[in-house]
């Protein structure tokens, strides 16, 4: 927690914050992405899980997820980049608390459409080796949130923190009034 604290504590230009989201994306866009795509679904075989194939219906529903998912995921990268002057990683830490944009729908919008569009990944190749895979992830994800970030930002930004997440829901997006 006190190595998460001290990188917290140093703002970055936006030059090295855009190059340090850029070998990110290589990752999130790129490596993640190839893994559910390629070598995940072979286990399908493997374990003898029977692929779901229903045709046009995993194209449709599987384009909804990604774009609902890179919406919500750009959006909050975004604003982490521009407005909060971080971003998503904790060693480049935002600067201010984000209670707006896609931040005033949920408190994670970024882990939402990062899991929303990796399942639409797999509902289009009808994996269930890929889609179980992205609930493992998930859960990690939502691991680490729960027992580290959520203490961290109590910790830097307070009450302010304490107030925004007891009115703004954790991970599924909710209409806010107001």
């Amino acid at each position: 927690m006190n190595i998460i604290l001290r990188w917290s504590k140093k703002e970055y230009p936006l030059p090295v914050r855009l190059a340090a989201m850029a070998v990110a994306a290589i990752l999130f866009l790129g490596l993640i992405p190839y893994a559910l795509i390629i070598p995940i679904p072979k286990l399908d075989a493997l374990l003898h899980l029977p692929a779901f194939h229903f045709g046009v219906i995993n194209l449709i529903a599987g384009i909804v997820l990604i774009l609902c998912g890179m919406f919500f995921g750009f959006w909050s990268i975004g604003e982490q980049l521009f407005e909060a002057r971080g971003t998503p990683l904790p060693m480049m830490a935002t600067q201010k608390l984000l209670v707006s944009g896609p931040f005033r729908f949920c408190r994670n919008p970024m882990t939402f459409g990062t899991i929303c569009a990796y399942v639409g990944v797999g509902v289009i190749i009808g994996s269930p080796a890929a889609i179980l895979s992205v609930a493992a992830f998930g859960g990690l994800l939502v691991l680490y949130l729960k027992r580290i970030e959520e203490r961290e930002l109590a910790i830097r930004f307070g009450q302010e923190y304490l107030e925004y997440k007891a009115r703004t829901p954790f991970l599924l997006p909710r209409r806010t009034r107001d």
